[in-house]
């Protein structure tokens, strides 16, 4: 059994790059949410492209101001989208929309709210004016030719639009792994099945569909009963056509847990099995040349906190990306006496601008139920068995 530590460290020196340039796809940047970005952006013009007006009003000389002038004939009319038009005399001024390119020969906006129009004429009503207010210099944001987003960044709504702005419509991103998850279990039924008194509805497959989803990784479900044979033939097949292996179930001591002996029958490298945590202590973690196995025992809390322990910093390394860490503090004192690293689930909300972890009841690793009253896991860690209200330690959410 080696520690959490261990376990994570093997993890991350067997990732997968999906960031080189035979792992990188092109797709429509609409479609490119949550994705991660592999190629830097790079503006294709000045941010604003010209001298932008900021709202509507008029643009004058702003020398006729400071020489006393107030009254100003309306020369014309700049609308947002038309081509930049000229002031002929500087006595004079034009009509200008927010949006507009800026004037030729002006050189401040005033408002309409600081303005009144009367027979043609724009008459300004403050006492004060500054050269080139309201007036969004060219190049001011970004300035051609700078990188706008870096590769490698998490694409949101913000970089999305920044896509549209310098006309990018196909992006590069890392290629998703192609991942199955599989349950094992003589037990589990389908989810829309009525089960018998001795059976359950399978559950936590979905759970990991939805972890992963949350990841914009596709995957493909299977479930496999307790027959030795079957399970060696069905692996063998997924071993050569997937990146990720996720099994949920039979890796514990039972006499119908196959799965690390047949692991082992097909060739698969066990990297290590069972690690000194609560809950999750059986987990199995191995490796072909082209697959990845993450054998996570079949306790729905076990299986949910191990996809958040190890095969999200997993994937965040293969694909580039650095994982956040987050720590919180404990709510109240907790004693834990077993010499195991302890994932408590707690409620989570901030107070005065830091993260508070409330622990919450739950009758075990089997006690699905008590994961919809949590938003994370709290990491408690095995160097001792008493942990005080008011120390902070790692947090896992999965809600905040």
């Amino acid at each position: 059994m080696i520690s959490v530590e261990k376990a994570l460290q093997i993890i991350l020196n067997s990732t997968q790059d999906f960031g080189t340039e035979i792992s990188v796809e092109e797709i429509p940047f609409l479609k490119s949410s949550g994705r991660i970005l592999k190629e830097s952006i790079f503006a294709d013009r000045d941010f604003p492209p010209f001298n932008r007006v900021t709202m509507d009003g008029i643009a004058i000389d702003y020398t006729s101001f400071q020489n006393g002038q107030r009254s100003f004939f309306i020369e014309g009319i700049q609308p947002a989208g038309s081509e930049q038009i000229t002031l002929k005399n500087t006595e004079n001024c034009i009509e200008v929309m927010t949006g507009a390119v800026l004037p030729k020969n002006t050189s401040a906006v005033i408002r309409y709210e600081d303005i009144t129009i009367k027979n043609g004429i724009a008459i300004i009503n403050i006492d004060t004016i500054y050269n080139r207010q309201n007036i969004h210099e060219q190049g001011k944001d970004e300035q051609k030719g700078a990188e706008l987003i870096a590769k490698n960044t998490l694409i949101g709504a913000s970089e999305i639009g920044v896509f549209a702005t310098v006309g990018k419509s196909i992006v590069k991103v890392a290629k998703q792994p192609k991942v199955m998850i599989i349950s094992t279990g003589n037990e589990l039924v389908d989810v829309d099945e009525i089960p018998l008194a001795h059976q359950i509805r399978r559950s936590n497959v979905f759970t990991l569909v939805s972890l992963l989803e949350t990841l914009r990784i596709p995957s493909t479900t299977n479930h496999i009963s307790d027959d030795k044979e079957v399970l060696k033939n069905t692996i063998k097949e997924y071993l050569e056509i997937y990146d990720v292996l996720l099994f949920s179930g039979a890796v514990s001591k039972g006499k119908f847990d196959f799965l690390p002996e047949v692991l082992e029958e097909l060739g698969v490298q066990k990297l290590f099995h069972q690690v000194a945590q609560r809950p999750g202590k059986p987990f199995w973690f191995g490796q072909t040349t082209t697959c990845k196995v993450f054998a996570f025992p079949g306790n729905p809390v076990s299986t949910f906190v191990n996809c958040l322990v190890y095969f999200y910093p997993w994937y965040y390394k293969s694909v580039g990306l650095k994982m956040e860490e987050k720590t919180a503090i404990l709510a109240e004192d907790i004693y834990f006496k077993p010499d195991l690293t302890y994932f408590l689930q707690v409620k989570l909300n901030y107070k005065f601008g830091h993260l508070i972890a409330t622990p919450i009841s739950s009758n075990g690793s089997g006690d699905l139920s008590s994961l919809i009253k949590a938003d994370g896991f709290i990491q408690l860690p095995n160097d001792t068995t008493e942990f005080k209200k008011g120390e902070s330690f790692k947090v896992l959410s999965f809600k905040c």
